[in-house]
């Protein structure tokens, strides 16, 4: 640090210290204040002086860290990390631009709260960008969402009431694993009691969330992303099978996880899944892939496929063309 720094100046970087990084000891924050041990000591008891609460603990694990109700100071921002906020703000809840939204009335919060300086561009980005809402993007109950956050992070078994996309509801059982945000939607990566298996389930679709008296440890190594991804592939009503000519290594760059499971077969590969919307699977999927395929299964993707291929054929066919009167 500067040695012509004041000892207030001295005294709120110790403070922010003791923020980010609880625990620390007296010789650590003398080493990150650039002076002795007897003197970050001298500043530590200015900061109590000033009514903020730094308890101290001996011992391989004490160290200062702040009491329990202690009032932040202002935060602070650049004009980049407020632009950065609205901007992130605006691309993930595109409603955010509206002043009657929840998150828009939080974000307007903070961008009132900003020094003028910074806050009259972040003002004037979100007042002016205009953004486009995702059709496929599902928002979460906060409430539901905090009570399955709480759970993860307490490794607390809990029951949910799940609605379906047809609206059926039931009560399960799960470990929740990890939240995952995925393409502007939630998702719930859990295991199962009630089906012994890995389960994701559509956050916004939970109605209801009940702590029960039984903790639970995730898989080690636990990749939230992958696993989810993996599971999305799996487990729906119509099967599919696709053979490619290629070998796995031509096909994987153009496989995405929830499209089912790449195996090599002889020469080749073929894509074991499932899926709930075989219209979908060809067009937005297997349309996209410039490789050769055949289409074993299930029937309800064959069927899918014959009919794009017939609407693509019909686009490009040859029809004659209308003969004028004598």
């Amino acid at each position: 640090m500067p040695n012509d720094l004041s000892p207030t100046a001295r005294a709120l970087r110790a403070l922010e210290i003791l923020q980010t990084r609880p625990g620390t000891t007296a010789d650590e924050l003398a080493e990150r204040l650039g002076v002795t041990e007897r003197a970050a000591r001298r500043y530590v008891g200015i900061l109590r002086e000033a009514g903020i609460p730094v308890e101290s603990a001996r011992g391989p694990h004490g160290g200062y860290r702040l009491g329990r109700g202690t009032r932040l100071p202002p935060v602070h921002f650049t004009q980049s990390e407020a632009l950065g906020l609205v901007m992130a703000v605006l691309s993930g809840q595109p409603a955010a631009a509206d002043t009657d939204d929840l998150v828009g009335t939080a974000l307007g919060k903070v961008v009132k709260a900003l020094p003028e300086s910074v806050g009259q561009q972040a003002a004037m980005l979100r007042r002016y960008a205009a953004a486009a809402p995702d059709p496929y993007s599902a928002r979460p109950d906060p409430a539901v969402t905090s009570d399955l956050v709480d759970a993860v992070a307490a490794r607390r078994r809990v029951l949910v009431t799940h609605r379906s996309e047809a609206g059926d509801e039931w009560e399960t059982e799960v470990d929740p694993w990890s939240i995952v945000v995925r393409y502007g939607r939630w998702y719930l990566l859990c295991h199962s009691h009630r089906s012994d298996a890995v389960r994701t389930y559509r956050v916004d679709r939970v109605r209801t969330v009940r702590q029960t008296g039984h903790g639970f440890e995730p898989p080690k190594g636990l990749d939230p992303v992958a696993v989810l991804e993996e599971n999305l592939g799996l487990g729906w009503e119509f099967a599919t099978r696709v053979v490619f000519d290629a070998p796995p290594t031509e096909v994987v760059p153009w496989i995405r996880p929830p499209m089912g499971r790449l195996e090599p077969l002889g020469d080749g590969c073929v894509l074991v899944g499932s899926t709930r919307n075989p219209d979908m699977y060809a067009q937005e999927w297997l349309a996209r892939i410039p490789l050769p395929f055949r289409v074993e299964g299930g029937a309800e993707l064959r069927a899918a496929v014959a009919a794009l291929v017939a609407r693509f054929a019909a686009a490009v066919a040859d029809r004659p063309r209308p003969t004028c009167g004598p």
